[in-house]
């Protein structure tokens, strides 16, 4: 079969999704839409991936560009004759894969384009609207993302929940190791989106409380004055390790480092750091939201607290330190769930049958 991957620009999950299409029996081309001045993923494209150049994917996206690329799509597509579009996110690939008419075309939702930005405005839900609408099959990473796309119109017969999910063999829990600082561990871009400013808020009002704790920030964002700023009135900088930018391969090294990992995103969908804690058997605590009630079942393989709530937060850290000793088993559940729910190679397999649903969609 030929595939179009059509994706906003080339990040791990890109990198991820086109490592596991080469490995099939298709033929796939890949087709960015845009290119941004820092990229996320230096790993190259895989060599059986074959790249597509096209007037996009050479500088960040723009509104004001959508004619050029859309009728440049269609051109593509007509040279390319595919069996398959895969497009997404939805507002801008999902788009200009929609304005192409081709057909059969399978919508991907990446998560924050329904669970954030498809409301933003009236043109946003309108585009969205749209793309559901006009879809063929749909497929997102969460349930709640599910529901959302219903909302927006999508035919509810026609989607798939799949959860991308993690390398079981690369995520893995740590050896045993001596007694050392509690360390709580952050890897969420340090955006409002994802909340890092409450764990920062936080993690400075339990740390005045229990000396031991410590906190690894890894990755950068728009955020990192008022982090820092946070860190430094409430004179915890020196407990704070900023780990910077980490390679995906130096990653379940970090995770195996720590006690507890946080996230106190407001928005999500499955999130993928979320995945690879469980996996590395760490105890998560993470925000009270849709998505990660699908994940973390409280005080089992982790705990939940009230979004965007800093005093819960720092009182569930403090929680977890005085309950050290009976972490173990928390972990052994973390790492259980990641087993029987985020399985990459497992999980993958729902996004060639959803291939399969497309086109049987079409034939009908």
């Amino acid at each position: 079969m030929k595939i179009i991957y059509f994706s906003l620009d080339y990040t791990p999950h890109d990198h991820r999704f086109l490592s596991a299409l080469a490995e099939t029996e298709h033929q796939v081309y890949y087709v960015r839409l845009q290119r941004r001045p820092r990229q996320t993923e230096d790993r190259p494209v895989p060599s059986k991936i074959e790249q597509v150049i096209w007037v996009g994917g050479q500088k960040p996206f723009a509104w004001k560009d959508l004619p050029r690329l859309a009728f440049d799509f269609r051109r593509l597509t007509r040279q390319i004759k595919p069996d398959l579009i895969h497009a997404g996110p939805i507002q801008t690939c999902g788009l200009i894969a929609a304005w192409s008419g081709f057909r059969p075309r399978l919508s991907m939702s990446w998560g924050y384009d329904l669970l954030q930005d498809a409301d933003r405005n009236w043109r946003l839900k309108r585009i969205t609207q749209y793309v559901l609408r006009n879809t063929d099959f749909f497929t997102c990473d969460c349930e709640t993302t599910r529901q959302k796309a219903i909302a927006y119109g999508v035919n509810p017969s026609h989607t798939t929940v799949f959860p991308w999910g993690v390398d079981l063999q690369r995520f893995t829990p740590p050896v045993p190791r001596p007694p050392s600082p509690f360390t709580v561990l952050c890897t969420r871009s340090w955006e409002p989106l994802y909340g890092v400013d409450v764990v920062a808020k936080a993690f400075v009002k339990a740390a005045k409380q229990r000396p031991e704790i410590q906190l690894l920030l890894l990755g950068g964002g728009s955020q990192g004055n008022l982090l820092r700023q946070i860190l430094t009135n409430g004179g915890m900088m020196e407990r704070v390790t900023f780990g910077g930018q980490v390679s995906q391969n130096e990653l379940p090294r970090y995770y195996q480092m720590a006690d507890l990992y946080v996230s106190a995103s407001h928005v999500d969908g499955s999130s993928v750091s979320l995945m690879e804690a469980l996996a590395c058997g760490l105890p998560s605590l993470v925000s009270d939201i849709p998505a990660n009630r699908e994940w973390v079942t409280d005080g089992a393989n982790g705990w939940l607290f009230p979004d965007g709530d800093a005093d819960a937060l720092a009182a569930t850290i403090l929680h977890a330190v005085d309950e050290r000793k009976k972490l173990t088993n928390v972990g052994r559940a973390a790492r259980q769930t990641a087993e029987e729910k985020a399985n990459w190679k497992k999980n993958f397999q729902k996004l060639l049958l959803a291939y399969e649903m497309t086109l049987k969609v079409v034939q009908r």
